[in-house]
């Protein structure tokens, strides 16, 4: 029997509420489904030397953009310039390119092998970025590259010991001015692992002299020192996020033999002074430990000593400093703020 005219509207509302929800959790299966898809952390299909194709079809915005929330941070580590010669072990796993080939759920720092290990570690249980380690020259638009810089936000240069090609610096460049992060780790004087006659502060200021693209273009330069040992605690523009960021304040750092820089704010107006050594003037343009700068649509840090990053877990008979737990310094969470500044997470 037909309802009454005098029900019609409650009927006809609760009709309405009951297909409105059936619409809604069609969808929130859909997308589901589409997430499970795009984060896995495994592939059965082909891949490159380990490489997840469902981690690299992952669509990647526009340089310079803000990243959608749901949007992951892509990090390269170069282990391509000798970053491992001599007494270094400067990769986030042995597994690579992509670390999670060794272990795709990291708890701790020796889930993953190597003296940067508690760098990637972190990163990966952030779940906001994804990290890889390149192996290859650099390059910059080339789609066929798997590791090409025009893939990533962030590229990190940890001790390079292997002087870059010209097309390299080219592309380095290339990728800064486009919108790119650049970290640039660098160590003491004659510091020369493979002792191929020139080390980390020779090879990035070649970088930033002899590039193709700009002459001095982050506006500092490494200085040829090695400072034995120092507690830094002169740290200046401290809202800065690098020193204030996600993951924690940071008060200063240290120098287990390291270097400084000298600041060109003529060539770069961007370029700033973070951390400076105890005995230096804090707004000053010589003797700074950590910089930060800009140029074009990227952003650049440096840091004047490796032993920063250090996990103190080193391959074979190789002698590592823990420096990334030292109590006198913050050096996790300058490493991790500094990534995320990089890479316009924060």
């Amino acid at each position: 029997m037909l309802p009454t005219s005098r029900y019609m509207p409650q009927l006809c509302c609760f009709l309405l509420f009951l297909l409105l929800t059936l619409l809604l959790q069609g969808c929130e299966a859909s997308y589901s489904g589409a997430e499970s898809g795009t984060n896995a952390s495994t592939n059965a299909t082909t891949g490159i030397k380990g490489f997840t194709t469902a981690t690299m079809t992952r669509v990647r915005p526009t340089q310079g953009s803000t990243h959608a929330s749901s949007s992951k941070y892509r990090i390269l580590f170069d282990n391509a310039h000798a970053e491992s010669a001599g007494n270094a072990d400067w990769v986030i796993s042995g597994a690579q390119p992509d670390p999670l080939k060794e272990n795709p759920h990291p708890t701790k720092e020796t889930d993953w092998t190597g003296g940067l290990s508690s760098w990637g570690v972190a990163l990966q249980q952030a779940k906001r970025y994804i990290l890889m380690t390149n192996a290859s020259p650099f390059t910059y638009g080339n789609a066929s590259n798997i590791t090409d810089l025009s893939k990533f936000d962030v590229l990190i240069l940890p001790e390079p010991n292997k002087r870059f090609t010209s097309a390299e610096k080219t592309a380095i460049i290339r990728f800064v001015q486009n919108g790119g992060g650049l970290f640039m780790i660098a160590d003491h004087s004659q510091s020369d692992r493979n002792m191929d006659g020139i080390d980390s502060p020779g090879i990035f200021n070649d970088l930033m002299q002899n590039n193709g693209v700009a002459n001095d273009p982050f506006g500092f330069q490494i200085d040829l020192k090695n400072i034995s040992s120092q507690n830094l605690s002169n740290v200046t523009h401290q809202p800065h996020p690098v020193l204030n960021g996600p993951f924690g304040a940071v008060k200063g750092s240290i120098i287990r033999n390291g270097t400084t820089m000298t600041l060109h704010p003529t060539a770069n107006s961007q370029v700033l002074g973070l951390i400076y050594l105890n005995s230096a003037s804090s707004s000053g343009s010589k003797n700074a430990f950590l910089v930060a700068s800009s140029y074009g649509k990227g952003r650049v840090l440096a840091i004047g000593d490796s032993s920063t990053m250090d996990d103190g877990t080193c391959r074979g008979n190789d002698v590592c400093y823990n420096g990334w737990n030292d109590p006198a310094a913050q050096n996790s969470a300058l490493f991790l703020n500094g990534t995320a500044w990089l890479a316009k997470a924060s």
